[in-house]
């Protein structure tokens, strides 16, 4: 770093605190500090601000770690654009405190991004809150403060004195929300408690990492396990009378229980979800059983969070729990008797028994309604079995949180009087557009003379880099357009050409298709009584011969609980003519009429979208039918009026689909992607770096229970499809005149 002029302040203050700074931080940090002084001394916004530098880096470093003294610095650089140089200083001398508060690396760069995003905002808000910090942080969570924040500026953006008291913790209505958004217990007053806690029972240290929590306001945060971390909700409400503390303790003990006893994750290849979540409920009662064998306090401590039961199966999986737990069923249940049974006299040490015992619970269990979303078990100190599960090549990295856009339509005036940033991107947190459009003197408006298609506001989505094994956070933009209309009557044509087709599958399809309760009959163990063979069974009793024992019959619901998302890659290279002089694209949409008409048959719900990318900015996404909207004309017309253009960035137009995905309640959800060559894009030299964020867009489908599959087009793709898909969900088509017939067949093979 070039030296400060002799005798300055700042050349003092270094010289004093050079001792101090060398004890706490590495000579990397050393060096991160000392340059951090001399860019803020350069930004010109006067010595305080690189005093507060001095006197607090090493201070949160000392709390947090020194790895985010590389993003204190440039955060501070950042905001001199928007702020005074006397609120920086105040926000250097707070940072200890925060830093304190919050207990977290990641939580504090977090906090850095809130502090950018209210500057953003309501600039005048910041001085105040500031100065009221501490208070603020000994009753809210980050999450929390936030929202608190976010109410003030939103109701006093313009009326300067009241923000100014609402800030200052001064007005009835600020006080009112941070009495609302409080939590009861935070992680971080009692982190050295349940540290000590673990240490008596295990006589081991663990590191425990508050992570944010309050991001969902139904569900809350999963307690998990990542690397040598035990990662808990930053804060935590009593639940049901039993206080939060209690709730940490059964947390921390259920985690280290599972630390104790796992040797090696389970392979997951090959699991639906419903065998996974049976897997995971039998291993936290192996784990638990184990725990509780060497403290038998431990079940005690446990039994009062399993009195509740979610509704459907996620109750079923309560009462199982809590019979595991127990050791005895609480309302003498078949099926609770019965995995009791089986969990009591298997070998408790052997963690392949438990995996075994879960797929058996999970094959009982295969004829009812189930859906990953919903049913899942209401216990809240148990941790999200992440921790149980390996898979090939895939890794489980917590991608950060993205901050949805916003887009406004205000007036004219609002636009002119009130526009912080004219030419805001697609990475802007706010975006104003006018409520109505300008209209010239002869009654038209300008977009109508101008003739652009309608576009969806800006979403934007984060993008993996290979090369430095980050997300970029909102780096691509998905724009949704409306699907040109074709001639539907293309489509008819299509399936008279191909009725033979549909002919030879439809033996298939109709075994596909739901065939409601069938009656089981003639078993020994069922859910009830048939009457007619209990009456022969009696019968032969009474005459003194040999009854048949099969006098029970179960009630299996025969339904089909699965959604199908095709995404179609609509670049311009499905314009290149295929054998018989047909084009790519012709094929595809013969295919996809022949696939809807299948699964219209069957009665999946199904969705047909497309995409095509002009750059990471322009990633265009087409829904010719949404899984809500019926198989007609309508969508026959907008599948026929599918054009191939442009390129393929198929990483972000997987996670915007996996987002529609989302909301639907299925237990099964596939995502079959067609495509005809690997991703590219124009803005994009390196071949490495679309595929390698494609892949960790499907490892991000994968965790949010979607299967993704690839049908692939390209005569070379085996180079690199399978490391994108994996080896069992992607198949390269040789030819590709076959597609209308393989398409429809193969959709029979994965959904069977």
């Amino acid at each position: 770093m070039p030296p400060s002029p002799p005798g300055s302040d700042i050349a003092t203050a270094l010289d004093a605190a050079r001792p101090e700074a060398i004890r706490r931080l590495s000579p990397r940090g050393l060096e991160v500090w000392e340059r951090g002084a001399e860019a803020l001394r350069q930004m010109g916004r006067g010595e305080s601000v690189v005093l507060a530098w001095i006197e607090a880096a090493p201070q949160v470093a000392r709390e947090i770690g020194e790895e985010v003294l590389a993003d204190l610095a440039p955060a501070c650089l950042g905001f001199a654009s928007r702020t005074s140089g006397a609120v920086i200083e105040r926000i250097l001398a707070t940072a200890p405190l925060a830093a304190r508060r919050l207990g977290d690396a990641g939580l504090f760069r977090s906090y850095l991004r809130f502090l950018e995003h209210l500057l953003a905002r309501a600039p005048r808000a910041l001085r105040p809150m500031l100065d009221h910090l501490g208070e603020l942080l000994e009753v809210l969570t980050l999450g929390g403060l936030r929202r608190w924040a976010d109410w003030g500026a939103e109701a006093h953006r313009t009326d300067y004195p009241e923000l100014d008291r609402f800030f200052s913790l001064a007005s009835a209505e600020s006080k009112a929300i941070l009495q609302r958004e409080r939590k009861g217990v935070l992680l971080v007053d009692v982190q050295r408690r349940l540290g000590l806690y673990l240490r008596a029972l295990w006589g081991r240290d663990f590191l425990l990492v508050p992570t944010a929590g309050d991001f969902d306001r139904r569900t809350g945060l999963q307690p998990f396990i990542e690397g040598p971390a035990l990662h808990l909700p930053d804060a935590l409400d009593d639940w049901q009378g039993l206080p939060a503390l209690d709730l940490y303790r059964a947390q921390v003990a259920h985690l280290a229980a599972h630390l104790a006893c796992l040797r090696k994750p389970f392979q997951g290849e090959g699991l639906n979800a419903l065998q996974s979540l049976c897997i995971g409920l039998i291993e936290d009662a192996r784990a638990e059983a184990l725990a509780i064998a060497r403290f038998p306090r431990l079940r005690d401590l446990w039994a009062p969070f399993h009195t509740a039961e979610a509704p459907g199966l996620g109750g079923q999986f309560d009462r199982i729990a809590r019979a595991l737990l127990l050791g005895k069923s609480v309302e003498d249940d078949p099926l609770e008797r019965w995995i009791l049974d089986l969990f009591q006299t298997s070998d408790l040490q052997s963690p392949d028994g438990a995996r075994d015992l879960g797929l058996r619970l999970a094959d009982r269990l295969k004829g009812q309604t189930f859906s990953a979303w919903a049913d899942r078990p209401s216990c809240p100190y148990r941790c999200d079995n992440r921790v149980l599960w390996a898979f090939e090549e895939m890794d489980f990295d917590t991608a950060p949180l993205m901050t949805p856009q916003v887009r406004k339509y205000v007036s004219v005036m609002e636009m002119v009087n009130e526009v912080e940033v004219e030419t805001a991107g697609a990475n802007a947190q706010e975006i104003w557009v006018q409520a109505a459009e300008l209209v010239d003197d002869d009654g038209t408006s300008f977009n109508e003379r101008e003739g652009k298609e309608p576009l969806s506001p800006p979403i934007p989505y984060d993008e993996f880099d290979h090369r430095i094994q980050m997300m970029r956070p909102a780096w691509a933009t998905v724009l949704e357009k409306r699907p040109r209309l074709g001639d539907p009557a293309r489509a008819e044509a299509i399936l008279d050409r191909h009725r033979k087709v549909m002919d030879r599958l439809r033996h298939r399809l109709e075994a596909m298709r739901p065939q409601g309760t069938i009656r089981v009959r003639k078993l020994e163990d069922g859910d009830e009584l048939d009457l007619n063979p209990a009456i022969a069974a009696a019968i032969d009793t009474r005459l003194r011969r040999q009854p048949d024992p099969r006098v029970m019959m179960r009630l299996d619901r025969k339904i089909r609980d699965t959604a199908v998302m095709v995404l179609l890659d609509l670049s311009e290279s499905t314009n290149d003519a295929a054998a018989g002089g047909e084009t790519v694209l012709n094929l595809t949409q013969a295919a996809c009429v022949l696939l809807a008409e299948a699964i219209h048959r069957v009665g999946d719900s199904f969705a047909l979208h497309g995409f095509q990318s002009d750059g990471r900015h322009q990633v265009f996404y087409s829904r010719f039918k949404d899984f809500a909207s019926p198989w007609d004309s309508i969508a026959k017309a907008r599948l026929m009026g599918a054009e191939g253009r442009l390129s393929t960035r198929m990483g972000t137009a997987i996670r915007h689909a996996t987002h529609h995905l989302g909301p639907v309640q299925a237990s099964r959800k596939l995502m079959l992607v067609l495509t005809d060559g690997a991703p590219a894009d124009i803005d994009v030299t390196d071949p490495l770096y679309l595929r390698a964020d494609a892949r960790r867009a499907v490892e991000e489908a994968t965790r949010q229970g979607v299967t993704p599959f690839c049908l692939s087009l390209d005569p070379g793709a085996d180079a690199y499809v399978s490391r994108i898909f994996g080896p069992r969900n992607a198949l390269v088509l040789d030819r590709v005149d076959r597609l209308p017939e393989r398409l429809p067949q193969l959709y029979a093979a994965l959904t069977r």
